[in-house]
């Protein structure tokens, strides 16, 4: 590779942060001319370290997740939760969302991830992208609004760690419509994957598979309610997750036994969809594609927290697609990294790693 100059590194380094920069910007930065930059940029083609329009780096593989940040207020009782009634316990406030889970799952596994996604200026705002800077996520891209709250995620857990009530203040999600999405066709046409969750509008789910079809797309259907607006779209995405109850939803199939969950997974084959993996709760997971089916039992843990579980699993089958692992592999992975989410109180297991991941691989056998 042709060395560089300490200016053409300076634009390199600014480059490497924004790839959707302007000229104009980067000479704002350094303080030297706009032609000046045009030139160093494009020396830089030449050498091949950027390429196109974008200033898409060389051999950087990253993938993006479009989908939803928000804060979780988790009200945990101390014991069993008597509804209607004021009960003994605490209350946590973390970072969540399915998209941000996604993210900072992805982020721990060492995969590069940018998080399109939708926030105001407000407090909680402000919290979430300065904490998902420092977990590693890429927060360019995402929109960023004065006149909106930030979403916020209110639940209310049982003494088991499952989730009984919730209310989801998500309306500023509902901004990231096809005009934005389109500002970021670059972004999205050169990433490994990209992972998109159902809390965003259907027409923007719609225009990402009709306009990227290069691009495979990983689907997380959230809940059963939103799962309904992508079921005539599902035969585009290369990988879904849905639990049991969305499956259900999406096939019109009811799932009471393992046949069931295999003429499940045959139904969203039959559709065009290339990885299939229906997550059966303590039952297992089943999974399919066009060489396999397999299933495997659920894996005995102590239940901390259910709210992150899927979102560890979606990150677990992406980080196996971009490792070129085969379904089998992918499927014991993924439940190993879903395994770890569950064992822990907060949505994000501080403690997730591929190494670890590993280990409960090894404890599965």
């Amino acid at each position: 590779m042709i060395s560089l100059t300490d200016r053409e590194k300076e634009v390199l380094d600014i480059v490497a942060k924004n790839p959707m920069i302007s000229q104009k910007e980067i000479a704002d930065i350094l303080g030297i001319a706009r032609s000046s930059v045009a030139v160093h940029i494009t020396n830089l083609m030449k050498k091949g370290h950027i390429k196109g329009k974008g200033y898409i780096l060389r051999d950087r593989d990253y993938v993006t997740v479009i989908g939803g940040a928000n804060i979780d207020i988790m009200g945990f009782p101390t014991n069993m939760l008597n509804m209607g009634d004021s009960n003994p316990g605490k209350v946590k406030i973390s970072l969540g969302g399915v998209g941000r889970n996604i993210s900072e799952n992805l982020a721990k596994l060492d995969i590069e991830v940018k998080l399109i996604t939708a926030l105001g200026t407000d407090l909680y705002g402000k919290k979430m992208i300065d904490e998902c800077k420092l977990s590693g996520i890429d927060m360019e891209n995402s929109l960023i609004l004065k006149n909106m709250p930030s979403s916020t995620y209110l639940s209310v857990l049982d003494e088991r760690g499952d989730m009984k009530v919730a209310i989801a203040h998500m309306d500023i999600i509902e901004e990231l419509n096809i005009d934005f999405i389109r500002k970021k066709s670059l972004i999205i046409k050169n990433s490994r994957c990209v992972v998109v969750d159902t809390n965003i509008r259907r027409e923007a789910i719609e225009y990402l598979l009709t306009n990227f079809k290069d691009v495979d797309f990983f689907l997380d259907t959230v809940s059963t309610i939103k799962s309904r607006k992508v079921k005539d779209l599902i035969g585009s995405f290369h990988t879904i997750k849905p639990n049991k109850i969305e499956a259900e939803e999406l096939t019109g199939i009811k799932i009471n036994s393992i046949d069931d969950a295999r003429d499940a997974v045959d139904y969203f084959l039959n559709l065009g969809v290339q990885r299939v993996f229906i997550t059966l709760g303590k039952d297992g997971l089943y999974y399919g594609n066009s060489k396999a089916v397999g299933y495997l039992p659920s894996l005995q843990v102590k239940v901390s927290n259910a709210n992150g579980a899927g979102d560890a699993f979606i990150a677990g089958l992406v980080y196996g697609y971009v490792n070129d692992f085969n379904i089998k592999k992918s499927a014991r992975f993924s439940m190993a990294a879903s395994a770890i989410a569950l064992s822990h109180e907060d949505t994000i297991n501080p403690n997730m790693s591929t190494l670890r991941i590993e280990e409960m691989i090894k404890e599965m056998k």
